[in-house]
């Protein structure tokens, strides 16, 4: 049966069952019922169960949908959780190296819970849990992507959960007299959701992970370092994290520009006036990534993104995690070795002319670094002026944040890595590319795009099970990192440990 927005006469079915393919769970809202299916690899657990489409708010529509998440309405009899629920991702969401659907309906802020032990389970005695928020630049992305699929984390003995959140301008534009940051309210909606609920599933509320690539990255980055949000997991997991950290000045300049285009006032009653539609017509064009403004990206931030508010967001979070904030988590992070270079691939023949001092300075490689950052990288300038330029974007953008970041949180237990394994795709570590490696599903759809043929499942293997460990609450099997010593962990084929491992950084530091 289809999901669609509850409450609905075919939603709902009288009386709990548990068949050889259903099976059901009393939450604090009402009863759900999920699917059996099989795992995958041949080990560990053979079957679990999914509970798709649980809805842990209100439909952010009507007064809701530029308030705060309003706790969802409880239900009676059985409501089906057997297929995605609503995205707040619509229609295509263009150039993607992930499948992530867009699935129309009202019921946008929702959860799906994949566990192989779907019993309530006793305070201690839980499974570990992994709670995944997705990317997509904040205002794209979806958690129905089957790359998210929790089966093979179930099968290590780990319940997963996936979240969906408010996007783009309903989540995170500035308005007058509306709560701000309402994306952030609604990941921390969700995370209260498992803490009230996931022991109902098999999984201990205490033993909770959070994790997330590019802007999923940067949100369990900007939660790590908020206030507000430290009693709702343990530990951290930031793969490709891109924070906004947005400064309030830049989101109010940018939404009333926003609002401007629309022909509104930026206030709830003016920006309701306009279409869903509306809406986003104005919204692709105003977070289109202009090639020509990624400096500006890259030391100004986003105009749509989690905003220093500081109410929810005090301060930037590297300030918060320099005073401590989430010091007592721990931190695993990291990046593919080139993750914007496949943008720079219908640059190759223009750069190609252009200079390499004149390519550095544009792309924002400051002068005094040039030459040391040259001879860093010598390896990817051989191989031309487009993968110089890509990887100068991925370390301002993303490697040196890493480093930036482990060092902010001074002698708190951080481990970082690279990615660095060439794709057969494109011949290098690319965004996204890291992500099927650690859900451990290499047989899912629309691989080769990504990876090419036949990507490694050795190094799925062994990227998922340091995962699991981590999840687990063990520490890595590389050591912490230090300021002097900056050990990673390299996953290629072979995976190594290497010290200072993000020496080509250094120079831009």
């Amino acid at each position: 049966m289809e999901h669609t927005d509850f409450p609905t006469p075919d939603g709902i079915v009288s009386g709990a069952e548990s068949t050889s393919e259903f099976v059901t769970v009393d939450t604090h809202s009402g009863t759900v019922r999920g699917r059996w299916r099989n795992t995958t690899g041949g080990r560990g657990l053979e079957k679990s169960a999914a509970f798709l489409g649980i809805p842990f708010a209100q439909p952010p529509v009507g007064d809701n949908r530029f308030d705060a998440p309003v706790p969802v309405a409880p239900w009676e009899g059985v409501r089906d959780a057997l297929a995605f629920g609503a995205t707040a991702q619509r229609g295509a969401p263009g150039v993607t190296l992930i499948p992530e659907p867009s699935i129309e309906g009202e019921s946008t802020l929702n959860v799906n819970v994949f566990t192989p032990t779907p019993t309530q389970a006793a305070p201690g005695n839980g499974l570990p849990v992994l709670v995944w928020i997705h990317g997509g630049g904040y205002f794209a992305g979806s958690p129905a992507s089957p790359w998210y699929d929790g089966r093979n984390f179930n099968r290590d003995s780990v319940v997963t959960v996936t979240l969906s959140y408010r996007l783009g301008f309903d989540g995170f534009g500035w308005i007058e007299d509306a709560p701000s940051n309402r994306g952030v309210r609604d990941w921390l909606a969700a995370l209260q959701w498992v803490q009230d609920n996931i022991s109902l599933f098999g999984g201990d509320p205490g033993q909770v992970t959070i994790a997330g690539q590019s802007a999923g990255g940067g949100a369990v980055l900007t939660l790590l370092g908020m206030e507000k949000a430290q009693h709702l997991f343990r530990g951290v997991i930031a793969i490709s994290g891109a924070l906004a950290d947005t400064p309030l000045a830049k989101a109010e300049e940018f939404s009333r520009k926003y609002a401007g285009l629309l022909g509104v006032e930026p206030t709830r009653a003016g920006l309701s006036t306009k279409t869903e539609a509306e809406h986003l017509v104005v919204q692709k064009d105003a977070t289109k990534m202009d090639p020509s403004k990624l400096t500006e990206i890259i030391e100004e931030g986003l105009g749509l993104g989690p905003c220093v508010d500081g109410d929810l967001i005090m301060r930037p979070t590297i300030e918060s995690l320099r005073m401590g904030v989430g010091s007592d988590k721990q931190l695993v992070i990291g990046s593919t070795d080139d993750e914007f270079t496949m943008a720079m691939g219908d640059a190759a023949k223009i750069l190609r002319w252009v200079p390499r001092s004149i390519l550095m300075g544009k792309f924002g490689v400051p002068k005094h670094a040039r030459k040391q950052y040259l001879a860093d990288n010598a390896d990817v300038a051989a191989k031309g002026k487009a993968n110089l330029a890509g990887r100068i974007l991925t370390d301002l953008m993303f490697r040196r944040a890493v480093l930036n970041i482990a060092d902010a949180r001074g002698s708190a237990p951080t481990w970082i890595y690279r990615f660095s394994w060439p794709s057969g795709t494109f011949g290098f570590a690319e965004h996204c590319l890291d992500v099927p490696f650690f859900f451990d599903c290499l047989d899912g759809p629309s691989m080769v795009p990504l990876a090419g043929e036949n990507p490694p499942q050795q190094l799925a293997d062994e990227l998922h099970a340091d995962a699991v460990r981590f999840i687990q609450g063990n520490e890595p099997t590389w050591p912490r990192y230090t300021q002097s010593e900056k050990t990673g962990r390299v996953y290629n084929v072979p995976s190594y440990t290497l010290p200072n491992a993000y020496a080509s950084v250094a120079s831009l530091r």
